[in-house]
């Protein structure tokens, strides 16, 4: 099974200075599955948070240089971009349904729906995704 990596994981992973750096890097050591993902949505999250001055300060990139960070997570080989899964319609429908999801809870409402069509296990820090019934979750704390 795959670990889908949020980007609250990916941005850590990404900058050394970051405070959740070693809590990550004992993720990736000690914890991680053989595969780690990224679905389109944590990668244009994570191009957004490495550009992003208000999160990273003077070592936010530019643009040609978060893409190449990115890239570079993609040529490591347990390092792949997923394709959407079918699935993830019925998912959200659900969800929809039966849970408040307004403002940013539609895109962890993706993501959750993301790993479960994929079959990924989901890695965050995020404890708002423990509402979407059915998600391998791995919390990290």
């Amino acid at each position: 099974m795959a670990d889908l990596l949020d980007a609250s994981v990916w941005l850590p992973l990404s900058a050394p200075d970051h405070e959740h750096h070693p809590r990550v890097r004992h993720y990736w050591d000690r914890e991680a599955s053989d595969d780690l993902a990224f679905c389109r949505v944590t990668a244009l999250a994570l191009l957004r948070h490495l550009t992003n001055p208000r999160i990273l300060g003077d070592a936010a990139l530019d643009g040609k240089s978060a893409w190449r960070a990115l890239e570079t997570w993609l040529t490591q080989p347990q390092v792949m971009l997923l394709a959407e899964p079918d699935g993830i319609d019925e998912l959200l429908r659900d969800w929809a349904a039966k849970l408040n999801l307004q403002t940013g809870a539609w895109t962890d409402a993706y993501l959750a729906a993301f790993a479960i069509a994929a079959g990924c296990r989901l890695v965050t820090f995020d404890k708002g995704f423990r509402r979407f019934s059915g998600v391998q979750l791995l919390l990290l704390t």
